[in-house]
């Protein structure tokens, strides 16, 4: 995340003091023999019709929250308005999701092309009709396949553009929002990273702690020391065992 003015504003907004741990299938873009006046949706069992996405439309909506100074991109300012008028916290993994399908290079910031992809693949033209999609948007989470493509732009998403790598504190937020409700051992890992040499996290180290926690047992009996993880994964592994053993100790 890059450290100039309005790191700590965007740290703030898509990060968190303390972030909440939220947990699909990616909409289809709709067909030309399925394109019509109007888009449905159910509505208390009763079907609402609601007009057709209008491009037009969402990019007026899209200059709500641009500057005088940047017309043609949302900074900071405006993602926290978007997030003010969506009645959502900022650190909402949705607001995550979100991105991802607007293929968001930078965190804090929508470009209108960003913007008009993400949102004519939702069909959202409007605060109603996105504010009626956050509940899809959490549900992409639950595909197993379109999580870990999530997961993996969340570093690229995230990290600072200069650098190869994602701090650990950025990438301690992060995991938390990603995998706070899935894996057991996320706590672990926080105290492990906390009192090891690591200070960054790279990408593959990143992809492979995913990895670790869908495939290893709590009890790590079945963790392949000769497998081919990372060596953070080997001391992580290494450390938890003594902590287990000198707590059980102290019992």
């Amino acid at each position: 995340m890059p450290r100039n003015s309005n790191n700590s504003t965007k740290r703030k907004m898509d990060l968190g003091e303390d972030l909440s741990s939220l947990f699909g299938k990616r909409t289809k873009t709709s067909s030309s023999s399925s394109t019509s006046s109007v888009s449905r949706s159910r509505s208390k069992g009763a079907e609402e019709v609601l007009p057709a996405f209008n491009q037009k439309k969402c990019i007026a909506w899209f200059k709500q929250y641009t500057s005088t100074s940047s017309s043609d991109t949302i900074g900071p300012e405006g993602v926290e308005k978007l997030c003010h008028d969506l009645n959502v916290e900022p650190e909402n993994i949705a607001l995550l999701v979100l991105s991802w399908k607007m293929g968001a290079k930078q965190m804090g910031f929508f470009t209108l092309q960003e913007w008009l992809l993400g949102l004519t693949d939702l069909q959202c033209d409007s605060l109603a009709k996105l504010q009626g999609k956050l509940s899809y948007l959490h549900s992409l989470l639950l595909d197993s396949t379109h999580f870990k493509s999530i997961y993996r732009y969340a570093f690229d998403f995230s990290r600072d553009k200069d650098q190869r790598s994602l701090d650990i504190d950025t990438a301690k937020a992060m995991l938390g929002l990603l995998l706070g409700r899935q894996w057991t051992l996320l706590n672990s890992f926080f105290q492990f990273l906390d009192q090891s040499r690591y200070r960054v996290l790279n990408k593959d180290q990143w992809c492979n702690v995913l990895e670790f926690s869908r495939a290893v047992d709590v009890d790590l009996k079945n963790y392949d020391v000769d497998g081919a993880w990372p060596v953070m994964l080997d001391e992580f592994v290494e450390w938890l065992k003594v902590h287990r053993r000198d707590s059980n100790t102290v019992q």
